[in-house]
């Protein structure tokens, strides 16, 4: 007998009879609510402590009416980007003590994503997370009618309550800007996929830093995010000494690097290279890129907050302030003679 009452998992009920307390008195203390003096509020944190209590969620999901989980749908590919939100979207989370259940669905599939958002919902998360990269999905993210916070990680161009996103028109006009300066006169922009907000975004800040110069604007070269896309792309591409290329991400920067060297154009002597992300090998490859950096830890940061906020002000109305981009200047585009 005493074996078994050693090993038997503690209630709330032990809890209150060793701290001396009530277990309605238990039950504020855990779930933070105020009106519990400091002195009994010690005594309950010792008692539950000394006998290792965890509390039931199912319980505690019936006092608060909430399960302290959040759904993440993420798109289904493995780009460093939408990764590196969602990883830093859970590390936030975690922090603030939440648990995430996360989906995967098919990038494009605008059917997908609302199903997935109806299992979360079925599920009872406190709100729904997305990481969106297809313009069509973005406007469909727009449009849905949910009882519960929604928060999205997506480029829009203009703010909007829904959405946390970087500032990729910004960023793309710093890229730009550094390859006029540096004296290159034509940039040619290897873009990302055509129906990637990113994308959209980096193009447009591509051809109004152009307009702001006066240079010639040539049509975008759209890749898929991969090096074997830059590569392809540049392989055939018309340029001359003195032109410039604005690459959509590092990866695609990476394969035009080595298309370039194929066809003997030197970088940064003939041709200049600027890319987008800051990858961990960005300083590694020859030679080293210039690149624009995202702040991806940041963007899980605000997007935990966000999503806190409307969780404890359901009718609280944010905006999108969009987080800035960093130019990160190395060898692979530089001042010519």
């Amino acid at each position: 007998m005493a074996e078994e009452k050693s090993t038997r998992t503690a209630t709330i009920f032990d809890v209150a009879r060793l701290a001396g307390v009530s277990h309605q008195t238990v039950s504020r203390v855990l779930n933070d609510m105020p009106n519990v003096r400091p002195a009994t509020r010690l005594r309950v944190e010792q008692a539950i402590a000394q006998l290792r209590y965890s509390p039931s969620p199912a319980a505690r999901a019936l006092v608060t009416r909430r399960t302290r989980t959040i759904g993440l749908v993420t798109p289904g590919t493995a780009d460093y980007g939408p990764t590196s939100i969602a990883t830093h979207f859970n590390f936030a989370a975690r922090a603030a003590r939440y648990n995430v259940d996360a989906i995967s669905s098919p990038d494009n599939d605008v059917a997908a994503v609302k199903e997935a958002v109806e299992g979360l919902l079925r599920q009872r998360v406190d709100a729904i997370v997305l990481i969106v990269v297809d313009t069509d999905v973005l406007q469909a993210v727009q449009l849905l009618e949910v009882n519960i916070p929604i928060v999205a990680a997506a480029a829009t161009g203009r703010p909007h309550p829904l959405f946390v996103s970087i500032d990729q028109y910004h960023g793309a006009r710093s890229a730009v800007r550094h390859l006029v300066e540096c004296g290159y006169q034509r940039v040619f922009h290897v873009a990302g996929p055509a129906r990637s907000p990113d994308a959209s975004e980096r193009i447009r800040g591509w051809r109004d830093e152009l307009a702001t110069h006066r240079l010639e604007l040539s049509t975008p070269l759209p890749g898929d995010w991969s090096a074997e896309s830059g590569y392809r792309l540049v392989r055939d591409l018309p340029l001359v000494v003195g032109d410039a290329l604005f690459v959509g991400n590092d990866l695609m920067a990476i394969g035009a690097l080595s298309a370039l060297r194929e066809r003997n154009l030197r970088v940064p002597e003939d041709i200049g290279v600027v890319g987008f992300d800051n990858l961990s090998e960005a300083p590694y490859v020859y030679p080293p890129l210039t690149t624009v950096e995202q702040d991806f830890a940041a963007l899980g940061a605000l997007m935990m907050q966000k999503v806190l906020l409307l969780v404890e002000q359901p009718d609280t109305v944010t905006e999108d302030t969009p987080l800035q981009t960093r130019l990160i200047v190395r060898e692979s585009a530089r001042p010519r003679p």
